[in-house]
């Protein structure tokens, strides 16, 4: 693949030759052009002419000067536009995961080649090239990407007219963007080669440190955003008025919080709304003012105030790491790469392989977001969920199943591994694929005779035998899934499953989210 190898090699050192004759003065464009070589012993600067042949030319006080492309480092505008065959790879798209964390996985990336990577900015807002140079001894650069991070939605824009290799999504791609990109040839988007999970995030809600509401019901962060609660005393903390703060138009982060909170990307949002291009400034905003509320990736926090939700079925959501990885916080979502299926190079193909192993797991954690990995957790009988299940008001039949989960939970710990279903299917859905190999690599490396119970929970449509029937089934069905995937990986692992229907809810039956929440798969392994 080129984009492992040292390109045409013209060593480290430049070429350049004085022009024999000064070209017209209708080709000179007024863009300043600097070379920078590798040692950064030599700068040359000046205006950019033409480009052909892998050479510049460029005008300088001493007259114009043919440099090679490949000779010295490029900045300013005309590099971008000129040296568009020195590009490998191209992506757009989402502000979170552009500027959140792609510098460190391309970074990454790069030591996986032996290659050290430089960021380097251009003129363009929340644009930046990514090169890498050969740790070889002969520092000869060899690759260059070219990221620009400004919203999801320009993410499929530029996979639909083919100006981006790879798209990044911090939301899913829409039914109507993905029949665009089918209708221009690009194939399905969500099949598994051309859609993938990159990581979890949870869009945490903010406020000042100084700010005493920490704990908002979901009605209540509801109301606050169309404008019908104003003030932060009607809410027990100071008399001040509330300053909301939400995302531009296009942005992904604000289209799953319009959506999980209003109803609708397109609700009723107060007029008096500030609108923020990126998440940094809306954490720099709530830091400075204490009447401001926004909302934010989880790694764009920077010191302000996590909110912690009510929903309305009473159930506490706190935005951790454990309940991203789980999905069962009402504000979690999905980042996303995605790539056309008939303009896949080579060099993306192998950049998409890297960023989906276990190799990025500690670079996803560096950068504030949450990776794919499996965590263990106690289910402490004092805890939320126990104490909602000893306390639920229900018949003496119902009761009894709470009182059989109670006790598994008594023996054993959660992993954050949880399996669900496509909508509508019996089929595993896009992430599990990726959690079958998690699951499996993390119980080799535990001791034999671990046990593990796959326990299965369903949403309250049909009636209450019948959903303990088919939680059972599904949690046998994962098992099974996982005994044919792992193989003798896991030979030593004792497994079970046990059945709980709708019991131990983790979403609102009320809505189609929360019922495909509770629709699930959970694995507890045994303590020791």
């Amino acid at each position: 693949m080129t984009s492992h190898n040292i390109s045409k090699n013209k060593g480290w050192l430049f070429a350049l030759a004085f022009a024999g004759a000064l070209l017209p003065a209708s080709k000179t464009l007024a863009e300043t052009i600097t070379f920078t070589s590798d040692d950064g012993s030599t700068v040359i600067t000046g205006t950019f002419v033409s480009f052909a042949d892998d050479y510049y030319i460029i005008r300088t006080p001493v007259g114009e000067l043919r440099i090679s492309a490949d000779g010295m480092r490029c900045e300013g505008t005309p590099c971008i536009e000129n040296t568009e065959n020195d590009i490998s790879i191209r992506v757009a798209g989402s502000d979170s995961i552009g500027l959140g964390f792609m510098p460190l996985l391309m970074q990454a990336y790069g030591s996986s080649l032996d290659a050290e990577s430089t960021v380097v900015e251009t003129d363009i807002a929340g644009q930046y090239l990514v090169e890498y140079v050969s740790e070889n001894g002969f520092g000869d650069k060899f690759d260059t990407h070219l990221v620009t991070a400004n919203s999801t939605t320009d993410a499929f824009d530029a996979l639909l007219d083919s100006s981006a290799d790879i798209g990044m999504a911090s939301r899913r791609i829409t039914p109507s963007e993905a029949r665009a990109l089918r209708a221009s040839g690009a194939g399905s988007m969500i099949d598994p080669k051309q859609e993938h999970i990159l990581a979890v995030d949870s869009i945490v809600v903010i406020t000042h440190p100084d700010n005493p509401v920490n704990v908002l019901s979901v009605k209540q962060l509801a109301n606050i955003y169309t404008g019908e609660t104003r003030n932060w005393a009607e809410l027990g903390g100071p008399d001040l008025p509330i300053v909301v703060v939400h995302r531009e138009a296009d942005s992904g982060t604000g289209a799953v919080f319009s959506e999980r909170i209003l109803g609708s990307a397109d609700a009723s949002l107060t007029k008096a709304a500030v609108r923020m291009s990126d998440e940094s400034s809306v954490a720099a905003i709530v830091n400075a003012e204490p009447s401001v509320i926004g909302f934010v990736g989880f790694a764009f926090q920077r010191g302000a105030q996590p909110v912690t939700l009510i929903s309305d079925c009473r159930i506490t959501m706190t935005p951790d790491a454990f309940s991203a990885r789980t999905e069962e916080y009402l504000l979690q979502r999905r980042l996303y790469l995605y790539n056309r299926g008939d303009t896949l190079t080579d060099e993306a193909a192998a950049f998409l392989d890297f960023v989906q192993s276990s190799q990025v797991d500690g670079v996803i954690l560096k950068s504030g977001f949450v990776d794919l990995g499996v965590e263990r957790q106690e289910m402490p009988l004092d805890g939320s969920r126990a104490v909602k299940l000893a306390t639920t008001d229900t018949d003496a039949y119902e009761g009894g199943i709470r009182r059989n989960v109670l006790a598994e939970m008594a023996d054993y710990d959660r992993l954050s591994t949880t399996f669900r279903f496509a909508t509508g299917s019996s089929l595993l859905d896009e992430r599990a694929r990726i959690d079958l190999e998690r699951l499996a690599a993390h119980l080799e490396t535990q001791p034999e005779g671990t046990e593990i119970r796959f326990i299965g929970f369903t949403d309250d449509v049909g009636p209450f035998d019948g959903n303990l029937a088919l939680s059972e089934n599904r949690a046998t069905q994962v098992m099974n899934e996982f005994q044919s995937y792992a193989g003798d990986r896991v030979v030593g692992v004792k497994m079970g499953v046990s059945g709980y229907g709708e019991v131990s809810p983790a979403g609102c039956n009320t809505s189609t989210d929360g019922r495909r929440v509770n629709r699930r798969v959970e694995v507890w392994v045994k303590k020791s």
